[in-house]
């Protein structure tokens, strides 16, 4: 059992005791410090929330006990229902809400799920904000509402429908050039809510010819919900048996992206933005963003392109603070997240959809001979359990000694240059492990540098 409280929300595997593991207690005692940080941040009665859940077998339960709660505090829900992380992020601009909860442990195994919680920007919480969250949950700083004051829920499963038309109403998605193509497009939606939305996106955009893998809508994940490249084995026969044009999988809350080229290779996660930048760079030139584990090859496009790129520390709400910093065109995480602030600052399968689609229609190439167009690198990722004996800062220190001559970054956990990439060590924010990501030109090269930190690491 697991219980991991951050900044981002709260995140756990369902049943077990309180304290330990995601228990009814816990999601009541969390989405109670939520609703009384906005009222303390908005001063006022009568806010509004959104709530928005995957397809979790736990999300209907979990989903109960946040909109009780909220309502406990006078707090009005509006309540979509199954829905993605990206759609509601935009209903909650959309609705002009005051915050919003996503109930989703978007790549993390069934058995777990989550409190995702948004800001009135449609945003995730900043530091600061989320420390306040947890604080409020800490002293259980809160106080409920008489009957008489209840707040309202109503159900609103409209946002889906919205949120396709907002993305095809954007400059750079061309519908023509995408029917053009005559695209033969097939999809792993992991059994949740891309099943319901990602069919309807790609009709919107001309796609005719749809190819259906794990699209039902009840919970049953067919595999390891986090798209990568070891979880993806059968989609990548499906599209060599169905003669599809490209694959596209998602996680289970719709963030992340995932390609699959013609010949059943793997595009890349890393390569979704890199594609992704190239096709907006392309057309709007300007800035970009990435954070610090995502592949060199997009500072690379951007430099070709005259514009300067920017890194941030992980996670959504670091690489969000970048983008408005230095007002970039395109950002994201080199795990498939795809940020486009033309439609709204958060991460977007949706939208990469969109955008790649028409970046692969116009450019006349195969899935397979539009990677080859881009720099060669290779990521090694590995993860070490957590001893809690030790101090992750004695580990950055012997890791930073051994790469003493090297220029390094300890903006997020211990970041150093290489000669052809870079490796890095960071704790996790949403499990109890350390993960180790290494860059190089190879991936020999990128694997040897892993296994020297790993070394480092067992040794201290």
């Amino acid at each position: 059992m697991a219980l991991i409280k951050s900044i981002s929300g709260i995140r756990g595997t369902i049943g077990g005791k309180p304290g330990e593991s995601l228990s009814p207690i816990d999601i009541v005692k969390f989405s109670a410090s939520f609703g009384t940080w906005l009222q303390l941040r908005h001063k006022k009665s009568g806010l509004k929330v959104i709530v928005g859940r995957d397809a979790r077998k736990s999300g209907s339960m979990v989903n109960s006990l946040v909109i009780t709660t909220l309502r406990s505090l006078g707090i009005n829900v509006i309540d979509l229902g199954l829905a993605t992380t990206p759609t509601v992020e935009i209903a909650v601009t959309g609705n002009k809400a005051h915050g919003g909860i996503i109930i989703t442990a978007s790549h993390n195994p069934a058995e777990w799920n989550a409190l995702k919680l948004l800001n009135e920007k449609g945003e995730f919480l900043s530091g600061p904000d989320g420390l306040k969250v947890l604080e409020i949950a800490g002293k259980e700083d809160f106080t409920f509402m008489s009957n008489e004051l209840t707040g309202s829920a109503t159900f609103d499963e409209s946002w889906g429908g919205k949120h396709v038309d907002q993305i095809l109403g954007l400059k750079l998605v061309d519908i023509k050039a995408i029917k053009k193509a005559d695209f033969t497009v097939a999809i792993d939606c992991v059994n949740s809510v891309g099943g319901i939305i990602l069919p309807k996106l790609l009709k919107a955009l001309g796609v005719n010819k749809i190819l259906e893998l794990n699209t039902t809508v009840d919970g049953n994940f067919p595999h390891n919900p986090e798209p990568i490249p070891e979880n993806l084995k059968d989609i990548s026969a499906f599209v060599v048996k169905t003669k599809a044009d490209i694959g596209f999988v998602v996680d289970p809350d719709v963030d992340r992206l995932a390609i699959i080229c013609e010949d059943g290779s793997m595009f890349g996660e890393e390569y979704t933005l890199v594609s992704v930048s190239d096709y907006v760079l392309k057309n709007t030139p300007g800035n970009t963003v990435s954070n610090l584990s995502s592949t060199k090859a997009l500072k690379d496009i951007t430099s070709e392109y005259g514009c300067q790129h920017f890194s941030a520390s992980v996670g959504e709400v670091n690489v969000v603070e970048e983008m408005k910093k230095c007002n970039a065109i395109i950002g994201g995480e080199g795990n498939g997240g795809v940020i486009y602030p033309e439609l709204h600052y958060g991460r977007d399968a949706l939208v990469g959809i969109a955008l790649f689609l028409s970046h692969i229609a116009k450019s006349g190439l195969k899935c397979s001979a539009l990677r080859k167009t881009y720099p060669q690198y290779v990521i090694a990722k590995k993860k070490l359990t957590l001893d809690p004996g030790i101090e992750f800062s004695q580990i950055t220190r012997k890791v930073k000694d051994h790469f003493h001559n090297h220029v390094t970054d300890e903006r997020d956990g211990l970041w150093v240059d290489n000669k052809n990439g870079w490796v890095q060590i960071r704790k996790s924010n949403t499990e109890p492990i350390m993960r180790i990501y290494a860059e190089g030109r190879t991936n020999q090269e990128a694997e040897e540098l892993a296994n020297t930190v790993i070394e480092i690491v067992k040794k201290a």
